[in-house]
Formats: structure tokens, sequence, C-alpha cells
């Protein structure tokens, strides 16, 4: 469930690029007033607005949001005018870049994103940097590691529910033969049973792996790898049991501790907040005793924070 709130006055792309364009003109902008619009329209209404900003203007509003604003705020508000596949492009092209290496930016979109979309973005990444995702995959990535992530963005996995249980006593049998059984790791095992089966496929691996080894496979994981390549395991595994829980672990990591992580902090609210922010919300309730948002308000502040808080929606 999405925690984005539309007004429910019927949507007028034509007035909100007024708007827009009144708030950036004069001398500053007027910020809240961006926030206030921007933050409360949906992918297809951003890009309407993009869209219809262009045409009566002639200007791109992206260039222009990028010379309005500044900071943590720019960074968020210009990732969330993309669409999904588009935003995600983005992020990973920038955690791919020489100077801004980000992989576990990469790790976390990659092994917890659906087949399907996984395509999608791939295409929108060629199209959009005229390179191949494998190719800075190749590049940036190693090891065990980059092994994974090129398998999840080339071999088709099955999307829907039902589940072989023979195949999955199987694999899991295969897993344990592989770590736990062993001195040593067969990481090739791991490889290609988390890269080709379906979600619902591991769910039902891990339950035979604790009903057959009374151990849980996310402690094997843990007890047999290690790095990039442990944490690539073990986003594919949370993510198939329950993706909403993860989120808030990545939020809350992302502010314990001295400082923020920023970019891990907008990449999950703003990638979320459309798809099933508030599960996260109540997820990360659950575990940490308080709101995401007074999480979030307690590290954040001014428009950025009025920004990220507008996403999250009431605090409850």
């Amino acid at each position: 469930m999405a925690t984005l709130t539309v007004p429910p006055t019927p949507f007028s792309p034509h007035d909100d690029a007024i708007h827009l364009y009144k708030a950036f003109k004069g001398f500053g902008c007027d910020t809240a007033a961006v926030i206030n619009i921007l933050a409360h329209r949906d992918a297809t209404q951003r890009a309407h607005i993009q869209h219809e900003f262009q045409r009566m203007y002639s200007e791109d509003i992206l260039k222009r949001l990028s010379s309005e604003l500044s900071g943590k705020l720019e960074t968020a508000v210009l990732l969330w005018m993309h669409d999904p596949a588009g935003r995600d492009a983005i992020i990973l092209k920038q955690a791919l870049t020489k100077d801004f290496i980000n992989l576990e930016a990469v790790t976390d979109v990659i092994c917890s994103r659906t087949p399907s979309q996984i395509q999608t973005l791939k295409q929108i990444y060629h199209s959009t940097f005229g390179t191949y995702l494998e190719k800075d995959i190749e590049i940036q990535a190693s090891g065990d590691h980059e092994k994974i992530l090129l398998a999840l963005i080339s071999k088709p996995r099955y999307e829907g529910m039902e589940v072989d249980r023979d195949m999955a006593a199987k694999d899991a049998k295969e897993l344990y033969k592989a770590g736990e059984k062993k001195l040593g790791t067969d990481e090739k095992v791991f490889v290609h049973i988390f890269s080709e089966r379906s979600k619902a496929h591991l769910v039902a691996i891990n339950s035979f792996y604790h009903d057959m080894y009374g151990g849980s496979l996310k402690k094997a994981i843990k007890s047999e790898t290690s790095g990039l390549f442990e944490r690539a395991l073990l986003t594919i595994l949370q993510c198939a049991e329950n993706p909403a829980k993860y989120f808030a672990k990545v939020l809350n990591k992302a502010m314990k501790g001295l400082g923020t992580d920023d970019t891990t902090l907008i990449r999950v609210i703003v990638t979320r907040t459309e798809i099933d922010m508030q599960y996260i919300k109540s997820e990360y309730h659950k575990k940490y005793k308080k709101t995401l948002n007074d999480a979030v308000k307690s590290e954040t502040s001014g428009n950025y924070q009025t920004f990220l808080l507008s996403l999250l929606g009431p605090n409850h």
C-alpha cells in the first residue's frame, strides 16, 4: 500500500504548471509551494506536469528544478519526478559511476525488484545512457557478487505463486550440501538457486530448510558467505518473504548511529512511497517501537524534511 496522498479535486496539469512556474519566478524559489504540489501527485500526474510545463514554457521542468533547488532536497525531488523504472535506471547509473560507486545501492535495487521490473529498467538504462547495465556491472562488481547480479538481470524467473514442493525440498538439500554440510562453500549452487527461483519458491525452500535441518537459511547464508555476496543473498531471501520488513531494516540502518545515510534514506522513501510504504511504516513501528515519521523527523530538517514527511503521509 502506498502512502502518497493526492488531492480529491480534479487534477489539472495546466494549473500545476502555472503554479510551479510562479513558484520559480522572481528572486528565490517558493519551495513550500513546489513541495506542496509535487509531493502530492502520482507518477502519471507528474509525467503530465512535465509534459505540460514543456509545452507551455518550452522548458524542461527537471532542469528548472535542478537550478531552483539544492542539496538533498534537489536530489530527492528530481528522483521523485521519474517513473519507477526510469528512477531505478538513474539510481543504478549513479551507483555504478566511478567517483560515486555504491554497490550496496546496486545490490538493493537489483535484488529487490521483480524480473519484469528488471527487464524494463534494463531497456531504459540502455536507451538513456547508451551503455548496457551488464557491462557496467562487469566493470564495477567482482567475484560471486558480480555473478549473482548478472544472473539476476539476465535469467528469466517465474513470477507466479505456484510452487513445485518436491523441487523446493531438493533445492533446500542442495543448499545444505553446498554450505553448512561441507567444509568451505560451493557458491555456484547459491548463485544458481537464488537467481533462478521465484519468490514463492524461495519462501518454500526456506521453510523446508528449517524443517529438514533445524536451522534457518538466513543464518546459513550469514555463516557461509560474506560481504556484498551475502548482502545480495539476504536481500533476495528477505524480499521474497517480506519486502516491507526488509526495507524497514534498511531505513533503520540508514538513520542509526552518528550521521544519516541520506542517499539510502532518499532512495528507499522515494522508490517505495507509491508501492508499499504503508507496510514498511507498520513493520518499522513493530520492530523499532517508534514511527518512521518520527525517526525521519529527528534525522532531517528544513524543506528536505518537509518533502520526505509529505511522501510518508500521516504520522501513525
